[in-house]
């Protein structure tokens, strides 16, 4: 008995794929990741999103206006 193989492996994927489709695994896959993405903010305690949405906004007009001085300054 021992562990399985690369083409048990395969041959898994194959039926699951088979089963249940491509459609439902990247669907499945794209909600686990989103799971994943809140947990995340309720770990790090992201209690006020809106606020965290003005800080990233600044921070990319600084970003932009720095990169038009580079332009301008060629």
């Amino acid at each position: 008995m021992g562990g399985l193989s690369i083409t048990h492996w395969l041959i898994v994927l194959a039926i699951v794929l088979l089963v249940f489709g491509t459609k439902r695994l990247t669907s499945g896959a794209k909600d686990l990741g989103s799971a994943v993405r809140e947990f995340k903010k309720g770990v790090r305690g992201d209690e006020n999103p809106a606020q965290l949405n003005d800080q990233a906004r600044s921070a990319d007009a600084a970003r932009e206006s720095q990169t038009e001085r580079e332009r301008d300054g060629r």
